[in-house]
């Protein structure tokens, strides 16, 4: 569904749902909240994302992204505060699943993409170390920032790989089983929020072609650069099932 961009003297008058998101790259939380408000068809409005901006921060609570407000309602900023928040506000198409197995499993997935030392926290933790080393990753600037912020630590690099590839051999693995049962989605046979999760996270191995995905080439140079362990374990079903789930539920090109 789409939105609209507005400033934030605007966003604080306006009602409804408004959310504060990164400008410029795929964050992938950024996007997954994107697409989960595109999914169920929420009228909302985009904010960009400025760490500098104190009144910014004053109003959210937070200088990250994505932050979501609806109303006068607290603001929300994790991953599973929005999710939760989406399902309130529209309970169609449900990304929960009902059943309790299945809930416990898709919130499980979730946090280990979406969570503290998830997929995303680590891919991002180890182009931080690679920029402070000068083997790769963020430019030094922008990593010094990311590790400060992160929690960085320089001992625990190693782990940081090694999650990365536990993690998406987890996920490929599961997509594998779901696909001898006859389904296409990690859960079920219905779309779920881990599917756009996973979907979205994608774009820190390979992001979508620049038509469809308009980003900062320093960046996409940064998320597309892989060492063999990592580019290894990034089965090609993730990256179908990523184009599965962009082809059918969610918006393109990205909206940056």
């Amino acid at each position: 569904m789409p939105f609209n961009y507005i400033d934030l003297p605007t966003a604080k008058e306006q009602k409804g749902l408004r959310m504060v998101v990164v400008a410029g790259l795929p964050s992938p939380w950024s996007e997954a909240a994107k697409g989960i408000f595109h999914l169920k068809k929420l009228p909302w409005s985009a904010v960009y994302l400025n760490p500098k901006d104190n009144e910014l921060a004053q109003w959210t609570g937070s200088r990250n992204a994505p932050v979501a407000i609806y109303n006068n309602e607290p603001a929300r900023s994790g991953w599973a505060d929005i999710l939760f928040l989406a399902e309130r506000l529209s309970s169609s198409p449900p990304l929960l699943p009902s059943d309790p197995k299945e809930r416990a499993l898709a919130m499980g997935l979730s946090h280990e993409i979406c969570g503290e030392m998830g997929l995303g926290w680590t891919r991002r933790l180890e182009g931080v170390h690679k920029g402070l080393n000068n083997s790769g990753g963020f430019p030094k600037e922008i990593a010094q920032y990311l590790a400060h912020k992160y929690g960085y630590q320089p001992e625990q690099a190693p782990e940081y790989q090694q999650r990365i590839v536990t993690i998406l051999t987890m996920l490929s693995e599961q997509l594998k089983s779901q696909k001898e049962n006859g389904s296409r989605f990690y859960i079920g046979s219905s779309v779920s929020m881990v599917d756009i999760y996973s979907a979205t996270f994608m774009a820190y191995f390979k992001p979508l072609p620049a038509a469809q995905c308009p980003m900062y080439d320093v960046i996409r140079t940064v998320f597309e650069t892989m060492d063999d362990q990592i580019a290894e374990a990034l089965d090609p079903i993730l990256l179908e099932h990523r184009d599965f789930i962009y082809s059918e539920f969610l918006e393109l090109p990205l909206s940056l």
